[in-house]
This record gives structure tokens, sequence and C-alpha cells, in this order.
């Protein structure tokens, strides 16, 4: 049996036995918080383990308000996030009127100009010239940014060309925008060469696992093609990408076999203890997650956007979320996790791990709709 499928199931054991004893995970009724997350919340948060607790308590409850809220809204939503000063979940109406229903959901409501709708209609035109190949490489990414009620365009700090001028007089004419230049950097996947740790290959190409799900586990679509064979850490056949989508999108499926098995667990790579997966649903913007990577171990931050196009050099990609969590090469397919739900895989970004920067992950459940997977849970 391959190392990390034992590691894997005798982990998730450990774990639930810990929990019946009362010893682990650590919990403030629901969700279950994972220990793993606490040293990390600390160390990349700043918060206690009080506070962590209690955060990813609010953020599971304001996880679980959005539909209600966002249909009390109607069609004045202007969007949606969670505020960690409030510990509620903020939405945002342009009638006033709508306010009192949305309270009565236990949200906040806050009014604003432009409505989701004007919003996310300016953000399909620059789709349409991403499309087209009219966002030049200066063009980071774009995303509808609902606390400042405008479609946010990162610009690469310092770029100035005439096709870039262009492409943002084109942007501005689509409805509000606001273009965001400092510390951004031209996105990268983050696939590596092969090196050590516990990561799967496929051919000289290192990526990390996503979530298990049944009959194989899910990943980023760049690292490899459809049909494409996966070895696991030591080597050994570890199964087959049975479907893979990039540019466009950035997921992938793959099918396990070969004596490896799957099991409702995010790893920690020896940095944390791991993490148990209860289910996926998902973080608004403001909330806090962490990431699993196959070369940077565990890292948190925060959700900053959801539906952001992020402007690969292979081409653009769609409905990705935008977190200020760090990570290098070697890192992409991996877990993003709020609390014990799963959030994504890992696609992209820029920067490091020592000097910080962003990172954008594929939606857990577009990938598991895609294929008609099943999350596997505990």
């Amino acid at each position: 049996m391959p190392r990390s499928a034992a590691v894997r199931l005798g982990l998730a054991v450990s774990l639930a036995l810990s929990a019946a004893a009362g010893l682990a995970p650590v919990a403030m009724a629901d969700p279950v918080l994972s220990p793993g997350l606490l040293p990390a919340m600390r160390q990349d948060l700043g918060l206690t383990e009080r506070q962590a607790v209690v955060r990813v308590k609010q953020e599971a409850d304001a996880s679980r308000l959005v539909p209600a809220a966002e249909s009390a809204a109607g069609e004045s939503l202007g969007g949606s996030w969670f505020d960690p000063g409030r510990g509620k979940l903020v939405v945002a109406v342009t009638d006033p009127a709508k306010a009192a229903a949305i309270r009565a959901t236990g949200a906040e409501a806050v009014p604003v100009t432009h409505s989701a709708r004007v919003l996310d209609r300016a953000k399909t035109t620059l789709d349409q010239l991403a499309a087209t190949r009219q966002a030049p490489a200066e063009v980071a990414s774009w995303h509808v940014d609902p606390r400042g009620n405008t479609v946010v365009v990162n610009v690469v700090e310092g770029a100035d060309s005439p096709a870039l001028r262009g492409f943002l007089d084109r942007a501005r004419a689509a409805g509000p925008v606001t273009v965001h230049r400092q510390g951004v950097r031209t996105p990268r996947t983050y696939a590596a060469g092969v090196v050590g740790g516990d990561p799967y290959y496929t051919g000289n190409v290192r990526c990390s696992i996503g979530f298990s799900v049944h009959g194989g586990f899910v990943t980023a679509g760049h690292c490899a093609g459809t049909g494409a064979q996966v070895n696991g850490w030591d080597r050994s056949w570890m199964g087959t990408f049975a479907g893979s989508s990039f540019p466009g999108n950035d997921y992938a499926f793959v099918r396990t076999g070969g004596g490896w098995w799957t099991v409702p667990v995010v790893l920690g790579w020896g940095t944390v203890p791991d993490s148990l997966v209860r289910g996926s649903w998902v973080a608004p913007v403001g909330t806090s997650v962490c990431r699993s990577g196959s070369t940077t171990r565990w890292h948190c931050g925060q959700v900053l956007s959801h539906n952001e196009t992020i402007n690969y050099a292979q081409g653009a990609v769609h409905q990705m979320t935008g977190t200020s969590v760090c990570a290098e090469g070697g890192d992409s397919g991996g877990s993003f996790i709020t609390g014990d739900q799963a959030q994504g895989v890992t696609s992209g970004g820029y920067g490091d791990c020592r000097g910080g920067g962003r990172t954008w992950f594929q939606p857990i459940n577009e990938i598991l709709s895609t294929y008609g997977l099943a999350l596997h849970t505990a």
C-alpha cells in the first residue's frame, strides 16, 4: 500500500478517535475546527486560539446566511461579504427599503449605488475583451468587489503601454471600474519541476493533490491534460487524468487506482496536524482561508474576491476566487479550506511565501458539478 494512502487513512482514524475522546479537534458548536488550522491562523492572521475559533464559527454562520440574505435583497442586491469587525455577513443593496428584510435573516445591510447585475455586466464585457485577446499581459486580473461596489482591474505595477491604456478606456466605458496597481505582478501557475516531498507527478511536473472525491481526487487543470498518467510520491502508478480543463477553467479530476484510496483529509505535510473535510460551504469575501500544498505546506489569509478572471499567459481563466494567501511552484492543485469546509484547488498567483503575494483557487463546487463527483467527507 502506498505510504500516502496509509498516512491519510491512519490520520483520519486518529482524528476521529481523538474527537470522540474529547481531545481534538477543537469545536465550538458547528463547525468542527481542526487543530491544524489554529497555528496557521495564529501565524498568518495574527489571531489568538480563542479568536480563531470564534472567527471560524462566525464565518460558518455567515456562509449559511448567504442564500436567504441575498434573496431578501432581490434585484437591489449589490453583493455580500463577511465583515470580521462585525463578525457578520454584510449585504449591499441599492434599495434601502430592503434593509429590514435582510436584517431579519441575521445579516447586516449597507446602501450602495450599483447593483450586482450592473457590476456583473461590466465584468462580462471585460471577459469578452479577453476572449478576443484584447487584454494585454500588463492586466493581471479583474473581479467584482462588493465592498467597494466596483469592478477592480488589477494592473501590473509600473506598466504603461498603448494597449493597456486602450483596454482601460474600454473597461471604464463598460461600467464602474477601479484600477489597482500597488504590488500587482504578472500571475503565473504554480506547477514545478520534479522535487522531493509528498506530491504527485505527471512526467517532469509536480503538483499537489486537492480534495478526495469518491473515485479519486480533484486538482488543477494546468498540471496535465486528459489521459495523462499520474504517479504518487514514490513514483508508483496512482491514476489517470479523467478530465482536465485549462485555460478557461483550471480544474481536473484524477481517477485513482493501483491500491491508492481516498479519505476526507487535507494534509498538513508535517507542519500542522491534518484537517478533516466535512463539506463545501462557499466562504464569503472577507472570510479567513487556509491552503495546503506540497511546497509551502500551510499558510492562511483571507478571501478577497469571487468570480475573478485571471489573465494568465496561456489564456484567461474565469470564475476564480482570489485570496491573500501565498503559494509557490508545486503548490498547484492543493487544497484551500475554511474551518472544515473545502473551498477549492490552488491555481496560481504572484509572489512567494517569503515576501507574500496573491493566490487564486478554482472553487470546488464547480469542479464537483462539472464532473458529477461527490466530495469525500467525514
